[in-house]
């Protein structure tokens, strides 16, 4: 076994031994308890072990083309045999059953959490003991951190009724390993069981996992370490032999860093999972190495007024937990994907609707009707097979008091038939208001029916744009419906026809009250445009829904995404002032088209090494620009333009990153010819995930993006585009390196190797080296001189020409203003200009009163601010300190090296303006920035 990190390095262990078994389900029941900042329950693990040491990783990664052919998830179950399945009533409901809590074989969790826990170094006794008498017993690692753990336990699936029956009419897709373990051999069917079958699936694993645990020696040795749980069956010694269903019954600690308990921005309390660098092994015992692709489903129990918001594939409708004061949500998903994808928020969400017309807005008021209320029919425990059999069917009611409010006092119509949902109506009617293209002469009640791929999706917005509007990209249908996909069997949407034509995917976008208005301007307005740019650049969205949250304001970065889940920083709410050419708020914009690009770089498609960062943030920043183009409608002269300006921006960031950063951080394959390999056991280290530095570098995603471009360079923008598009088709839910993609595009363009552009010389020139590859520095002379850039640079003399006069020194006594003819330009443009003015040793006080008073520095969005605060610092300009200390506390994930730059000036007013914005945050800021800045601030 690998010894724990050793605590002077940074690199963060991957304990899971992946080669010897897989998780390929888990089963969550999680209370989320805000008085104590804790989420306990229990968490059921489906294991498959691996047939041989060390042969299985790329098989689970999907790496193998052709492995196995998915199939649509519209194949309705009702084509395969039923028997000794069950039969699922017609409208049953699409949730499942989470155990009872009260039942003995799940006991409450005691405060004081377990004695095993106090075992978390490995130098302890306990520890020593624990690896010199295991007697030669097979070990399951688990990733696993901050973590109190009770209870670890088998689970008896032959306990659940009628299970014996179902085991000769579940035909596996395949046998990895054959048992002659009844047990076995029926959780092995199970987890074969194909993906037309889906629910059928689903609804046999929430079943056993309510089912007791083993009464032949259930309870099970367990180990808490620093970074693991380790766990034992005496006598077992293969991972053949080892259980393949355990419940391990945990509390997460107040501390734990997979998840942030604080406040949004009503002053309401509030947790989410903040993207930490140990991921997810602080909320739940998982294996996190990207191989382990594993389903999962979840019931999480809250407090009523709160809205739990999860990775899942439909909404939900929270059922009442008997006589408490919460509610049980329930969430699924069906694409295996790593552990570490899996997103929770829970707090007081109010969704986001459009401010429809007046008389629509009356007569939907007077439609609105969802008072049902939707009940667990059995207590505690006493769940059967009948009512298992209705949890995944499509859910019509609503709970008494819907916390999905939107800021009027009428009735929320957030869970109701599409068929019936005023707020479906208005949605969908609105939406098409809106863009000004209402189909009178069609039903939209009927369009909207036709376009549902669930019917449980009333609250969702839905746009519809006509053939005309963004179509010189649409390419759909331009690959073989038939075609066969490379990765495991689950319901792909690729391979669904209705799939590939939805331009916009339903959406939904919460967030706290104070800021709706801001989100329903800046995200609610955007997100069908930009939906349905990404969809005519990339293809078929990988995810049939989105919800988009604004999270709180320590929120570490300006957003995250996660599958049918984005989370955005308020930093990108500020519309601004919207330039000549602009069509929208362009930080919003572009963060937008970011995190949707993820859904098919980062997501979909994944890094099977970790440390290729690039593949998943450099694509995402590529694409970015090209789908917020596209959802612009820029010409072709209008997108060169804007790229180039954007490119060099990006340069500059860069360029500085690279002069204030190690060498070692700067290399986008850490690993080198090593990359993908992992330890006998599948064990393996992420490379300076734990450096704090890293954290808040953008290596990965500029250094990446610019290989992209000079890629694109060599075989022409569109084709390049083109190429990527195929690219998902084949590799859309795997795993990859960037020899993959790489290769494939050295295949497809066999000239880039006749003009010496290798494998080897791309891996040496961008992914394996620190620093700037030459082609960069020579597109930078190109950039500089871009038309864009060179109306920047006009602007730029004209206010070093006013610094210089007697009136921006303020020196003369003028009784109107200087009259100088300043040009509009775009927020990027406005950046661009702001940054060049920091590069003047000397800007006067009235030139950055003018500077302000000009451009309305104080409406822009949070990238022109930063460069305004940037300016106030470096030329003391106490008039805008308001601005600065504004920037520090409403742009937290922005303004880390702000404060840097208050201290080394060396000017007590800054540093005690650094001191006092601190200690306004010190409470809600991220725990990796609040490090950062104490550093540089005590």
């Amino acid at each position: 076994m690998e010894p724990d990190q050793d605590p002077d390095t940074d690199d963060l262990p991957l304990r899971a031994n992946t080669n010897h078994i897989l998780v390929r389900h888990y089963v969550l029941d999680l209370t989320v308890h805000f008085d104590r900042k804790v989420i306990g329950g229990n968490v059921v693990l489906f294991l498959e072990p691996c047939s041989g040491s060390g042969t299985t990783a790329e098989d689970h990664a999907g790496a193998k083309e052709g492995a196995f052919q998915c199939r649509p998830r519209d194949v309705d179950e009702q084509e395969v045999s039923t028997k000794g399945l069950g039969e699922t009533p017609t409208g049953a409901k699409k949730s499942f059953s989470a155990r009872g809590r009260d039942t003995p074989e799940v006991r409450a969790l005691p405060g004081s959490g377990s004695a095993h826990t106090a075992a978390e170094s490995g130098s302890s006794p306990l520890s020593h003991s624990w690896e010199t008498n295991s007697g030669g017993e097979f070990t399951l690692l688990l990733d696993c951190c901050d973590l109190d753990v009770s209870k670890v336990e088998e689970v008896d699936v032959t306990s659940v009724s009628a299970t014996a029956s179902l085991l000769p009419h579940v035909a596996p897709r395949r046998s990895a390993v054959p048992s002659a373990n009844p047990k076995a051999a029926f959780i092995q069917n199970l987890i074969s069981v194909p993906s037309s079958r889906w629910r059928r699936q689903h609804q046999l694993f929430s079943l056993c996992s309510r089912a007791i645990g083993a009464r032949d020696g259930g309870s099970l040795h367990f180990h808490r370490d620093r970074w693991s749980l380790q766990v034992r069956k005496k006598g077992v010694v293969s991972p053949l032999d080892f259980p393949r269903v355990l419940r391990i019954c945990y509390e997460t600690r107040p501390t734990g860093g997979s998840v942030r308990w604080t406040r949004d921005q009503d002053n309401r309390v509030c947790v989410y999972t903040a993207g930490s660098p140990i991921n997810n092994r602080a909320l739940f015992p998982c294996q996190e190495p990207p191989v382990a692709m594993s389903t999962w489903q979840a019931a999480v129990r809250a407090p009523r007024e709160c809205v739990v918001l999860m990775s899942g594939e439909e909404t939900t409708v929270p059922v009442e937990d008997g006589g408490t004061r919460s509610l049980i949500w329930h969430y699924y998903v069906t694409m295996p994907m790593p552990a570490s994808t899996f997103t929770l928020a829970v707090g007081n969400w109010h969704q986001v609707t459009a401010e429809s017309p007046p008389t629509l807005e009356q007569g939907l008021r007077d439609q609105a009707d969802c008072s049902n209320v939707a009940k667990l029919g059995a207590g505690p425990g006493e769940l059967g097979e009948a009512d298992l059999m209705s949890g995944l069917g499509s859910s019509i009611s609503v709970v008494k008091g819907s916390p999905f409010k939107t800021g009027s006092s009428r009735p929320a119509a957030a869970f109701c038939r599409p068929q019936e949902s005023p707020a479906t109506r208005k949605a969908f009617i609105f939406s098409e208001w809106l863009e000004g293209n209402l189909d009178v002469a069609g039903n939209p009640l009927e369009r909207f029916c036709r376009d549902q791929t669930t019917s449980s999706d009333s609250a969702f917005s839905y746009s519809s744009f006509g053939d005309e509007r963004l179509s010189l990209t649409d390419q759909s249908g331009t690959v073989d419906d038939g075609m066969p996909c490379s990765h495991g069997d689950y319901p792909c949407r690729f391979t669904e026809r209705a799939a590939r034509t939805q331009r916009v995917i339903p959406h939904r976008v919460f967030g706290p009250v104070c800021l709706l208005q801001k989100a329903q301007m800046a995200v609610l307005d955007l997100l069908p445009r930009c939906l349905a740019a990404a969809y005519h650049v990339l293809g078929v969205h990988p995810f049939p829904r989105l919800d988009v949250l604004i999270v709180p304001a320590g929120f570490c970065s300006l957003g995250m995404a996660s599958p049918h889940i984005i989370f955005l920083s308020q930093s990108v709410l500020c519309a601004g002032t919207i330039g000549p050419g602009e069509e929208g708020p362009s930080l919003c914009g572009s963060r937008i088209c970011h995190e949707i690009a993820h859904s098919w770089f980062g997501l979909v498609i994944g890094a099977r090494d970790w440390t290729e960062e690039w593949i998943s943030e450099g694509f995402a920043t590529y694409l970015e620009d090209i789908i917020w183009a596209q959802a612009k409608q820029l010409s072709s002269q209008r997108t060169a333009d804007e790229f180039d300006l954007k490119a060099l921006l990006r340069w500059r960031r860069l360029s500085d990153e690279l002069q204030n950063s190690e060498e070692q951080l700067q290399i986008l394959r850490p690993h080198l010819e090593h990359t993908g390999q992992v330890g006998e056991s599948g064990s393996s280290t992420i490379k300076h995930a734990l450096n704090p530095d890293k954290t808040f570098m953008q290596v990965h995603y500029l250094k990446g993006y610019f290989l992209l471009r000079f890629l694109a360079s060599q075989v022409g923008e569109k084709s390049f585009v083109n190429f990527i598009r195929v690219f998902v088709e084949k590799y859309h839910g795997q795993l990859i390196l960037s020899q993959e993609f790489l290769q494939m595009l050295l295949v497809t363009f066999p000239n880039m190797e006749r003009k010496g552009l290798t494998l080897g010389a791309i891996y040496a020139d961008w992914l394996d080296r620190p620093g700037i590859p030459k082609w960069l520095y020579e597109r930078n002379a190109v950039w500089s001189e871009a038309r864009l850039v060179e109306e920047v640079k006009a602007e730029v003399g004209k206010w070093i020409l006013l610094s210089q006069s007697p009136q921006g020194k303020g020196r003369k006594r003028k009784r109107t203003e200087p009259v100088v003819n300043y040009k509009e330009v775009t927020s990027e443009q406005l950046v661009m200009l702001l940054e060049l003015l920091l590069e003047e040793e000397e800007l006067s006080a009235a030139t950055l009163e003018a500077l302000q008073r000009t451009y309305a520095l104080q409406n822009q969005d949070a990238e022109v601010k930063h460069r305004w605060c940037e300016l106030v610092v470096k030329h003391a300009y106490t008039r805008a300190y308001g601005d600065v200390e504004h920037f520090l506390v409403h742009n937290q994930a922005m303004g880390v090296y702000l404060y840097g730059e208050l201290m080394v000036q060396e000017d007590p007013e800054q540093q005690a303006l650094a001191r006092r914005c601190l200690s306004l945050v010190q409470e809600e800021i991220d725990h990796s920035a609040r490090k950062v800045v104490e550093e540089m601030v005590l």
